[in-house]
């Protein structure tokens, strides 16, 4: 969650930044410079999943060497049922928040501009991140620590 807010606020100020160097951009004469964005979501993409990634992998293998088959399965059980109920709770979570929003937007509330809509969008914020990026991330997660302790154990 904090490597999309820290991604979200790079990208915001190199738009910034274009909007305010480039002439002609706010009025749509100009062109902007897709390839800077694009660097910048790669970038922290990339940067951000080292640490997770290296644990991801670390961990199943120092279960198994130092406590054993037993330990790792435990492990595996222990993290498949946490990350799927973390999962789970994010994508619907999100889901509530963006759909809040919406219903908000619709005219319920006091539509746009009230302080329920406010409110939503700020609960938007964190839900957007929650659906589209942590809960699947973790699906990922669960998958490749289980892969990998399948070939351990038949090691």
């Amino acid at each position: 969650m904090r490597s999309v807010g820290d991604a979200a606020l790079k990208m915001v100020l190199e738009v910034r930044r274009q909007f305010k160097e480039i002439p002609g951009l706010m009025e749509g004469k100009a062109q902007p410079e897709y390839a800077r964005c694009i660097a910048i979501s790669t970038h922290a993409s990339l940067k951000e999943m080292i640490l997770p990634g290296v644990i991801t992998v670390l961990v199943p293998v120092i279960m198994i060497y130092v406590f054993g088959r037993e330990a790792l399965g435990g492990f595996l059980v222990g993290a498949t049922v946490a990350g799927v109920a973390l999962a789970l709770m994010m994508a619907n979570g999100g889901g509530c928040w963006d759909n809040a929003k919406k219903y908000i937007e619709g005219g319920h509330y006091g539509g746009k501009g009230s302080e329920a809509h406010r409110a939503a969008v700020v609960g938007d914020t964190v839900g957007d991140p929650f659906k589209d990026t942590s809960g699947p991330a973790l699906n990922i997660l669960i998958k490749l620590m289980s892969m990998l302790a399948l070939l351990l154990v038949s090691l």
